[in-house]
């Protein structure tokens, strides 16, 4: 009688704990409390939806998403530098601009450059906050700005790639010149930039203004002598007029 007693006790007290962690597990994953890393090193992350669609991709240089890669079931621009930074998506899962950035010494001085861009939708940039540095020697070019950019209207990511990869295959100059301009016609590649904000390599700080074309048609900048200047240009790139107007 002792002996059944006691394994009657002992039933009961292994129900008991059993009961008690089964209900601290089930409030443990109801709380989802975040957990906490001091330092985390990882060479790439995925943001994603409940669905699994991408949303944002954070990188280093060796995993930046190019070549055959898919996401999102759909392949990325193939010719595109590895880089580190970062990717965007829109919900359809279309890529939708990106921050990237390098730098390095080179043999004669060094080379850098840092991008934000957005893009049109289903489509290339339309809008980029750009940086460049470069030295040779005892030269430095240093390029920065906020550029605007008009895309053509039936531009789409997919058409792009097909359009690259045909125009790769034809050697005919003059033939390439024509299919070029004919996909420029239909509205499927093209674009020009229309504005921009910044500093040219001429050390030139200002407005910067395009005609539909890119061909420049104003400016009102101050340049490394902090002279300010305001130039009108004709459709032949040839200055109209300007301010303060030369002297004689």
């Amino acid at each position: 009688m002792k002996i059944e007693n006691e394994v009657k006790i002992l039933r009961v007290l292994t129900i008991l704990c059993l009961g008690i962690s089964s209900y601290l597990l089930i409030i443990g994953f109801r709380q989802k409390k975040p957990t906490h890393y001091e330092s985390l090193n990882v060479e790439r992350i995925n943001i994603v939806e409940n669905d699994g669609t991408v949303k944002l991709i954070i990188t280093n240089t060796s995993r930046f998403p190019n070549g055959q890669e898919k996401v999102n079931g759909r392949i990325l621009n193939e010719d595109r530098k590895k880089r580190s930074g970062m990717l965007f998506f829109n919900e359809d899962g279309i890529e939708a601009g990106g921050f990237i950035f390098d730098g390095k010494k080179t043999d004669d001085g060094h080379s850098s450059g840092l991008s934000l861009t957005f893009d049109q939708y289903d489509g290339d940039q339309v809008m980029q906050l750009l940086t460049t540095d470069f030295q040779n020697g005892d030269e430095r070019i240093v390029r920065s700005g906020l550029s605007f950019r008009d895309r053509p209207p039936h531009e789409t990511q997919d058409l792009l790639r097909e359009i690259s990869a045909e125009l790769n295959q034809i050697t005919d100059e003059k033939k390439r010149e024509e299919k070029i301009n004919e996909y420029i016609e239909k509205g499927y590649i093209g674009g020009a930039q229309r504005l921009l904000i910044g500093k040219t390599e001429n050390k030139n700080n200002g407005l910067f203004l395009f005609a539909q074309d890119g061909s420049p048609r104003a400016s009102f900048s101050i340049d490394q002598n902090d002279q300010v200047k305001l130039l009108i240009f004709n459709a032949k790139g040839e200055v109209e007029s300007s301010w303060p107007a030369p002297s004689n």
